[in-house]
């Protein structure tokens, strides 16, 4: 995983997120996740697991604190931790993320305003070079389709919960990405993003934190 800036008004950080698999085959796959947005719009996912340890204002498990990786990424793949990270965003600065797939390269603009929290958290999963590797496990056509697990089931994460930074109502949209859950203040390492109108038309339960562009 390598980082590139590009200069802009507002300082650019690209986060390369390495090579994700996206196959036909993988379209049927993990309908029953754990961790995911119900197929249902009305729905509002499963029931959430008790998240160990104490938490910060923010939500953070500070139970055995993390550290912020470098900048320019890790050099081991790291895919357990021991609680939430600190923050490591650079204030004033413009984050995006590249997500390279069998079926093509994905540019998603991250809101690091709108959704700091969950921002940082996928920035420091991807320097950390979590990401790299793993499926979409969940493809569901005109709804969205779903990654971020490194064991490929759905029942994957990264060993720690951090709380909801939710949008207002009527916020999701084709190309929107956002977590997945299994309930409030449930969001660990997997994401999905809206490909249908299925998707958009979900209740604003899930952490929006970037746009296809």
């Amino acid at each position: 995983m390598h980082l590139t800036s590009t200069a802009r008004p507002r300082p650019t950080v690209r986060t390369a997120l390495g090579v994700l698999a996206l196959a036909v085959p993988l379209a049927l796959a993990g309908c029953g996740a754990d961790d995911s947005p119900a197929e249902d719009a009305t729905a509002t996912g499963t029931t959430a697991a008790t998240a160990a340890g104490q938490s910060d204002a923010s939500g953070r498990d500070t139970s055995d604190a993390v550290e912020c990786p470098p900048a320019e990424g890790t050099d081991e793949r790291v895919t357990s931790f021991d609680s939430a990270p600190p923050m490591c965003l650079t204030p004033g600065v413009d984050y995006s993320a590249v997500i390279t797939t069998d079926a093509g390269v994905v540019t998603v603009d991250l809101f690091e305003d709108k959704a700091p929290e969950t921002v940082n958290n996928f920035v420091f999963l991807a320097r950390h070079k979590y990401y790299e590797g793993i499926t979409f496990h969940r493809v569901i056509p005109g709804f969205m389709i779903q990654g971020g697990d490194p064991q490929g089931t759905g029942s994957g994460g990264p060993g720690y919960q951090f709380a909801d930074e939710l949008p207002a109502a009527g916020e999701y949209e084709i190309g929107s990405m956002a977590m997945a859950n299994a309930g409030p203040d449930t969001n660990g390492s997997q994401f999905f993003i809206v490909t249908g109108d299925s998707g958009v038309s979900l209740p604003p339960d899930y952490s929006l934190f970037g746009t296809v562009t």
